[in-house]
């Protein structure tokens, strides 16, 4: 079964990026410190990465990240979706208007421009293919950012929440959370490293 998963680096303020963050600038000031365990040689950090790599069957994210990561300082052939893992699944971006010209060419980009869950809608549809051509079953991973994860919680779309949780304070950024709709949560796993907590919740 296709589950909507929610999966994000948060540092203990509750911010996901440092900042300034945009496409000149990356996760802004600081916030490269919260994705040290995904570069990580932590066999905890490293089995977590490679898993949700691995069940990765679309993955949804908003405008300002896509511009973040197709910017010059974003992913590139050694470091993309999944840090050192490379993944590729289907990708698509909830935008106003898709973008004139693009860097990343050699993935498969889906723009949706009719709301996020038309695009979860779209990802499920590309997950499930996916699923059926090879053979397991494959999740629909929404990676960001913050206003992205935060609607799709606000609209009951997301099953499955899992933090990246960063032993860093930022003190300003892009927060996860800013108010909502108040949601009951299952924790279900924690896996602590020396870079993270690694914290899975189901979501009510």
């Amino acid at each position: 079964m296709t589950r909507i998963i929610a999966d994000i680096s948060v540092s203990l303020d509750g911010f996901v990026t440092g900042p300034g963050a945009g496409p000149d600038s990356g996760l802004g000031a600081g916030g490269e410190a919260l994705h040290t365990w995904a570069f990580s040689d932590d066999p905890d950090d490293r089995r977590i990465l490679r898993e949700a790599t691995a069940r990765s069957g679309a993955v949804v994210l908003g405008r300002h990240l896509f511009d973040v990561v197709d910017g010059p300082h974003g992913w590139d052939d050694a470091t993309g979706y999944g840090a050192r893992e490379v993944g590729r699944p289907a990708f698509v971006v909830v935008t106003s208007a898709p973008p004139e010209s693009m860097r990343l060419t050699g993935l498969d980009w889906t723009f949706v421009t009719t709301g996020l869950p038309d695009a979860v809608a779209a990802a499920r549809a590309r997950a499930e293919a996916a699923s059926s051509a090879g053979g397991k079953d494959l999740d629909v991973v929404l990676m960001g950012g913050g206003a992205t994860i935060g609607t799709a919680l606000d609209a009951g779309l997301v099953d499955e929440l899992s933090l990246h949780l960063a032993p860093v304070v930022l003190g300003s950024g892009t927060p996860l959370f800013t108010g909502g709709v108040r949601r009951t949560l299952v924790q279900r796993t924690v896996v602590p490293t020396s870079t993270a907590t690694h914290l899975t919740y189901d979501v009510r």
